[in-house]
């Protein structure tokens, strides 16, 4: 093979490059003597730095959030997917919290209520994308809802009326919503200490 000047090369069968004629045995006893291709990305490397460049390279390491050894290739989308020590965020809260701890937590968070203002029940978070769509109170459910008699008119027989939702009940949601916040912040707490 020529080279752009001209010049004669021949390929070197240890790393693959084209050296120039006139230099080829030389550089093929350096070649051999002080370098090797690596087995993972076949680069070449020199013998004194063969295992550094594995280590900093192609070995396995550590996660930092969960310990796991993890192949350094994946890390990344680990951290970001598979990990169970990642932060996440509740769906109903927006509390965010380890991936391992999520369930837990949902299942305990999804059971909280809120007041629905179109049919004046409490809905657990769990149930409020579902109830959104079959609610009474609802514009999708407009007309059906129009023939029935309102709840606070019901009364359930006994002549009484139903709060308005505006005074008491923003104070229990406050409440709740409080009560709901130094709980999660405590069991928080015990876990870090449990896991130490």
């Amino acid at each position: 093979m020529a080279t752009a000047t001209g010049e004669i090369t021949i390929v070197c069968n240890h790393c693959d490059r084209d050296i120039p004629s006139p230099n080829i045995d030389l550089h093929r006893v350096h070649c051999a003597r002080n370098l090797e291709k690596c087995k993972i990305c076949g680069d070449m490397v020199p013998k004194k730095h063969a295992e550094e460049h594995f280590l900093n390279t192609h070995a396995p390491v550590a996660c930092s959030m969960c310990k796991e050894t993890i192949e350094r290739e994946v890390l990344d989308s680990h951290k970001g997917e598979i990990c169970p020590k990642r932060i996440v965020t509740c769906e109903f809260c927006e509390f965010p919290l380890p991936a391992v701890d999520l369930a837990e937590h949902q299942e305990v968070c999804g059971n909280r209520t809120e007041l629905c203002h179109q049919c004046r029940s409490y809905v657990r978070l769990r149930e409020i994308h579902n109830h959104e769509t079959k609610c009474p109170g609802s514009v999708l459910n407009n007309v059906e809802s129009s023939r029935r008699i309102p709840r606070a008119a019901e009364g359930g027989g006994n002549g009484r009326r139903r709060r308005d939702g505006n005074g008491v009940s923003h104070k229990r949601l406050f409440v709740t919503i409080a009560i709901t916040g130094i709980a999660v912040l405590i069991g928080s707490l015990f876990f870090q200490r449990g896991a130490k």
